[in-house]
């Protein structure tokens, strides 16, 4: 049996198996810091630590250690992918998806042999999840092994040219293989020792980016990582920032709660409603701080389309809607529609037909487009008063109180449950409605750069970052492999968080621990999790 299919069978095993991890083997020691890391991440047999983990202490009760899994081998080439059209009869010339039915697959490596080249057609499989059984995602035509990308690159161009369209894979990336190289950065904040506090944070405005090393740098910080999605230059899903409801949830998700100034860490999936009364009428608010008309990840209410259910990194539109505009915002979007402007009692002091009034100090404005515009022009009057009633459940429909002490970010998916992998994909969103898959294939089963938040049975906070899209050096990810890696570090509860380009760690003194995947280094943010003194 080869490396790679002894790798894939492993990655099965393991995701199939949701039970205690296996007895420990004997590993490297460490040098200081966290005992027994290196045999709890090589347990298994999959996970193989190749060095000593390196551990080094941030601040009493903060340490931060880099752990080095896996190797390259000769399996690990370049190939090119060549795409396919979204139908069995699509032009090849314009064909755009990574992967679909055996049927158009078959059909492009048709079209291949008859120019003169080799294709093969590989079966893509979707593991099994919380909420989803294992399945066929599709299949992707591929051609060539090549030792460089300068290679594939070379024919590439050459598939090309004769109509067909594609790019270069790295086949240490496919997310099947658990003995690829990685570089994992795990962050552990003890309360036992640590007296500071774990919060998130954003830059002036809600409504605009920042680079986690200036956040923390200005907050003074220990620590800190990357967040929450962001989507027009502002944070995506549910935001709650010492009790204060900043963004509303895509309904379902996954999110953390944090209390006691982070020492008490709650992995669940959220809700949230936001009533609007006017004139003895009562409406929904369809969002808060955000582009009335664009629900990026979906997951909203009333009307959206095309679907209201989550559907990660996809917009959904709606062409009625309230939004609500706080203070921490900035400037509000100008626009076709209405908009109420209320002072910190709620008092009404403008009712205007165009949208694009500043945000009262400790007020807040109303914005409506389509239909809630003419609703909320017909039952809003200057002096007069309007109530608005937040509210937020968890998974079990348990009211979350709103305190000064709350933080939310809703994120996601969910890795690791009650110290059991527990990813909640199908709720989450993760999985595309629809025949095309190859959302689903890129983001989920893809190796990938990935930040996760946890905590272990000690209490202590994990913030962990692992390093991807860089051949030879640190390969990435899947979803099921992320979560396999939380639970052998030890986390009972875990969550996915922004990844990709986005994932960076940083500390006091060394600035950023890990390699970010963009060409240009370190992307900004929407918000980070700052460990503060």
């Amino acid at each position: 049996m080869s490396r790679k299919v002894l790798a894939a069978a492993l990655l099965a095993a393991t995701i199939m198996n949701t039970a205690a991890a296996a007895p420990a083997q004997a590993g490297p020691a460490e040098p200081s810091g966290l005992p027994g890391i290196a045999e709890a991440v090589s347990s298994g047999t999959s996970l193989l630590v190749n060095a000593p983990p390196v551990t080094s202490t941030v601040a009493p009760g903060v340490t931060v250690t880099s752990i080095s899994l896996g190797a390259a081998d000769a399996d690990d080439v370049w190939t090119v992918q060549v795409y396919l059209p979204a139908t069995i009869d699509g032009p090849l010339d314009q064909a755009n998806t990574g992967l679909g039915s055996r049927a158009i697959a078959d059909r492009v490596a048709k079209a291949l042999q008859e120019r003169g080249f080799a294709p093969r057609v590989e079966e893509v499989g979707l593991p099994r999840f919380a909420d989803q059984p294992a399945a066929t995602l599709g299949w992707i035509v591929r051609v060539g092994r090549y030792a460089s990308s300068a290679a594939a690159n070379a024919v590439l161009a050459g598939i090309r040219t004769a109509g067909f369209t594609g790019g270069t894979r790295y086949t240490a990336q496919d997310g099947t293989d658990l003995t690829a190289p990685q570089r994992v950065h795990l962050l552990r904040v003890d309360f036992r020792e640590f007296r500071g506090t774990v919060g998130t944070d954003f830059g002036p405005t809600l409504n605009g980016t920042e680079k986690l090393t200036t956040l923390a740098t200005a907050a003074g910080a220990v620590a800190g990582i990357n967040g929450q999605w962001f989507y027009n230059s502002a944070p995506g899903g549910m935001y709650i920032k010492d009790g204060k409801l900043l963004g509303l949830a895509t309904q379902g998700r996954g999110g953390f709660r944090l209390t006691q100034g982070g020492r008490a860490v709650e992995v669940d999936a959220y809700r949230s409603q936001v009533l609007l009364r006017a004139g003895g009428q009562t409406r929904e608010i369809d969002g808060v701080n955000r582009l009335p008309g664009e629900i990026w990840n979906c997951g909203g209410v009333g009307g959206d389309v095309p679907t209201e259910r989550p559907q990660h990194d996809l917009k959904c539109t709606d062409d009625s809607e309230l939004v609500r505009f706080t203070p921490e915002w900035g400037v509000p979007p100008v626009g076709a529609g209405a908009e109420v402007v209320l002072d910190a009692r709620g008092r009404v002091t403008a009712v205007n037909t165009s949208r694009g009034a500043r945000v009262p100090a400790a007020g807040s404005t109303i914005q409506a487009i389509g239909e809630s515009a003419d609703w909320l022009v017909a039952h809003a009057r200057v002096g007069s008063r309007l109530t608005i009633s937040e509210r937020v459940w968890d998974s079990r429909g348990r009211r979350v109180a709103l305190t000064p002490d709350t933080t939310i970010l809703q994120v996601g998916p969910t890795l690791v449950r009650d110290g059991k992998v527990s990813v909640n994909a199908a709720a989450d969103g993760l999985i595309r409605e629809g025949a095309d898959q190859t959302f689903t294939y890129n983001w989920v089963v893809r190796a990938n750069p990935r930040s996760m938040i946890g905590v272990d049975r000690e209490g202590r906070l994990m913030l962990v970052v692992v390093d991807g899209r860089q051949a030879g050096y640190s390969e990435g990810l899947g979803i099921a492999q992320g979560a396999e890696l939380m639970r052998r570090l030890g986390a009972t509860e875990a969550l996915n968080l922004d990844g990709g380009g986005s994932s960076v760690l940083v500390t006091e003194g060394t600035g950023i621990v890990n390699r970010p995947s963009d060409a240009a280094g370190e992307r900004s943010l929407g918000n980070v999790v700052l460990v503060r003194p």
